[in-house]
């Protein structure tokens, strides 16, 4: 339970805060008849005449497909050294900027715009400035967590190159890496008031095969303002990994396995959430239906959907990457639900017909 406790605990501290400042009305925006922010109202523009993007938005993290084969040997063998150790390393579970993994398209951030230069600051209190006068990117800048940006204007979409990235920072939460020459350029539009679309690409020939990337739609958040998020705990302390658990294997029968397999619905939250239980060759695998990032890893490398592999500590209780899972039983011999076990508590998910 001890590494259940520190993972949880990691990820609240970095969660995006679930409730913003109430009764904030921002005065000069459009509005329905009812007086909320109309958020299908045309978009507003600056002195220069481009769309203007300056104002608070959120939006969940978006989904990164990545193809297994498009990454480079290192990269693969150190994220699933990753994996083994629970991810302790990532920036974010050590109270180090995001930088540009996928996680950092979403949650809470402010935009400043101005004609030479527009400036985002995140809810984790670390911020980036894309120089809009015209510079070029530089030949050779110091390598930072959210690394050197410039942007231009292509009609309506603003386009942002961004360089210079340390290779501290990862590009998933699941450990995949890489290089100093990597390269991001992302598009954005505003195609009306409260929407704002981004189109992520990485590219980084030293880590990957071909560029790949996401999209991302954000919302106005109107009337409200941002809560700081900040990680207070360390992962230094952190220990076990999963050698340790898998030398508390036990051996559970393959038709006791079977019974486990199906579909688990309850509430994480406050919200609906759905695990799959699924069988992979003799271990159950876990997985969050529509998991907001799809680059996972599994036992035998990258996988889609985020799985993870329960391994046995009895015949009805297992560990998955740290979280307990606990399927219940009833006087038949039938699998009701599953309880999920979490530092906050433990999260029962019933059975679904």
């Amino acid at each position: 339970m001890k590494i259940i406790f520190i993972v949880f605990t990691l990820v609240m501290t970095a969660m995006p805060a679930s409730a913003q400042w109430l009764d904030r009305p921002w005065p000069g925006i459009p509005r329905t008849a009812s007086g909320e922010p109309d958020l299908e109202a045309p978009a507003p523009r600056g002195v220069d005449g481009h769309p203007d993007f300056t104002g608070i938005w959120s939006g969940p993290p978006p989904v990164a497909n990545l193809d297994p084969a498009q990454l480079q040997p290192w990269v693969s063998e150190l994220a699933s050294q990753r994996q083994q150790n629970f991810y302790k390393d990532r920036p974010l579970f050590r109270c180090l900027p995001n930088g540009p993994e996928t996680e950092s398209s979403g949650g809470w951030k402010r935009l400043i715009q101005t004609p030479a230069t527009i400036v985002i600051l995140n809810e984790d209190l670390t911020y980036r400035v894309i120089h809009m006068d015209g510079r070029e990117l530089e030949a050779d800048p110091i390598p930072s967590f959210t690394g050197y940006s410039v942007g231009h204007w292509e009609g309506d979409t603003l386009v942002v190159d961004t360089n210079g990235f340390n290779d501290q920072t990862w590009l998933s939460r699941w450990g995949v890496s890489h290089s100093e020459t990597l390269r991001v350029n992302e598009r954005y539009s505003r195609p009306d008031f409260g929407h704002m679309e981004i189109v992520t690409t990485f590219t980084d020939p030293e880590a990957f095969t071909a560029s790949w990337g996401f999209e991302t739609t954000m919302e106005l958040a109107a009337d409200t303002e941002i809560l700081e998020s900040v990680c207070e705990r360390r992962s230094d302390d952190w220990s076990g990994n999963l050698s340790d658990t898998e030398a508390k294997r036990v051996s559970v029968a393959p038709e006791t396995l079977a019974q486990y397999v199906g579909v688990y619905q309850g509430i994480y939250a406050g919200s609906e959430r759905t695990y799959e239980i699924s069988l992979s060759g003799n271990d159950l695998v876990a997985r969050i239906v529509g998991d907001y990032d799809a680059i996972g890893l599994g036992a035998a490398g990258l996988e889609q959907g985020a799985p993870r592999k329960l391994v046995p500590l009895s015949q009805t209780q297992f560990d998955g990457l740290g979280l307990g899972y606990n399927f219940m039983v009833n006087e038949d011999g039938e699998v009701e639900s599953v309880s999920i076990s979490h530092v906050s508590g433990d999260y029962t998910y019933s059975r679904l017909p």
